[in-house]
């Protein structure tokens, strides 16, 4: 359903959320090895996100990568969007060419509500919101370090 691209997106975009704001910017090599992440990829997404105003930078000497209050107010669905499209999230889940609900694939039926759900999830929360949702539930986001520590 998401590329390994949208998915070290939306990592990216959630441990920035925790850890910067416009006075604590982050680079992209930083970044990537708090995430276990190929830090070229993430540069590149990076900058795609900044071009799609869903994140913030500056250039130059104590530059980087951050949210603003703005930048928390976006919604995942649209980090997706930038970063994969939206064809991507409503792909058959086997992979077929046609499926929906009036040619349904076989597991059509099973996926289809999970899909929904997910995608109003993805459209509705912002990304502020599902910062309180991790730090009242301790969600880790990288297998080297616990999401919330600094």
């Amino acid at each position: 359903m998401l590329t390994n691209a949208g998915k070290y997106a939306i990592r990216a975009v959630m441990y920035l959320a925790i850890h910067s704001n416009a006075n604590k910017k982050m680079g992209a090599k930083t970044i990537a090895g708090a995430l276990d992440i190929p830090q070229a990829f993430l540069a590149q997404l990076l900058r795609t996100l900044t071009t799609d105003r869903l994140i913030s930078s500056s250039k130059g000497p104590g530059g980087g990568f951050y949210l603003e209050d703005a930048d928390r107010e976006h919604t995942l669905w649209q980090v997706i969007v930038s970063i994969d499209g939206e064809h991507r999230f409503h792909e058959c889940f086997l992979g077929l060419s046609i499926c929906d609900d009036a040619h349904p694939c076989p597991v059509h039926h099973l996926v289809s509500p999970f899909k929904k759900e997910l995608l109003f999830n993805f459209q509705e929360r912002t990304i502020g919101q599902l910062i309180e949702e991790i730090k009242d539930n301790g969600t880790v986001i990288s297998l080297k370090m616990p999401f919330l520590e600094d």
